[in-house]
């Protein structure tokens, strides 16, 4: 009978922490994403409804009128006219879901790290991040980590879990801007668990190919 290889072992003797179900953060992302969406429709459709009401009442003078409206094939890469309000809507899901994973990740962090010393080194705290929180969060590690030594750090998981059952009927760009809402909240997450250990920094999401998704850190230089 062949021996089980020392790692197996200790993963047995002290298993990862696990401090939430696959399955649920994945059902939880999913009706977060489209709740703040209705939620900021909603909120969007009352303030254009408060502006209207102060033009008719004099309060305030009337917005400028439209820019001429392109050509519907040009409209994709257009920034102005009516097609900015969804764009301007995604972008404050995004936030207010980064905003959300932020908390959710200190208090991970939190609780990971309650019974080990405090990090003296931003390398240390990055292992952290690609190990331990990534197992506690996605079931799995960084896939690959890279860093120019100067405090910016690259993590890329070539299946993350939370855009990878993510398509579109209407094509890879679509999917690809759908998969963008879906990792504001990690994001947060990673940011969250940064800044409760005490390392402020800022992190970018980028995916280019489905599931992969790369995150960018950057730290003060002095940390």
């Amino acid at each position: 009978m062949q021996a089980a290889p020392a790692s197996a072992l200790s993963a047995l003797a002290d298993p990862p922490a696990r401090l939430v179900d696959g399955a649920t953060m994945d059902y939880l992302l999913i009706e977060a994403v489209n709740a703040l969406r209705v939620s900021s429709a909603v909120a969007s459709a009352r303030a254009r409804k408060i502006e209207r009401d102060m033009v008719e009442a004099g309060l305030v003078p009337p917005p400028p009128p439209p820019a001429k409206q392109q050509n519907p094939r040009d409209s994709a890469s257009s920034t102005s006219g009516k097609i900015s309000g969804p764009a301007d809507e995604d972008e404050g899901v995004r936030s207010r879901l980064e905003a959300i994973g932020i908390h959710v990740g200190g208090n991970f962090a939190e609780r990971l790290c309650r019974d080990r010393p405090l990090f003296s080194d931003s390398l240390d705290v990055i292992k952290f991040v690609c190990k331990e929180l990534w197992v506690s969060c996605w079931d799995k590690q960084v896939d690959n980590l890279r860093t120019n030594h100067r405090g910016v750090y690259v993590l890329q998981d070539h299946a993350f879990k939370p855009i990878a059952r993510i398509s579109s009927w209407e094509g890879r760009q679509e999917a690809l801007k759908r998969a963008k809402l879906y990792v504001a909240l990690p994001a947060g997450i990673i940011r969250g668990a940064l800044s409760r250990i005490g390392f402020q920094g800022t992190v970018v999401p980028e995916i280019t190919t489905l599931p992969q998704c790369t995150f960018q850190i950057k730290l003060p230089k002095n940390t």
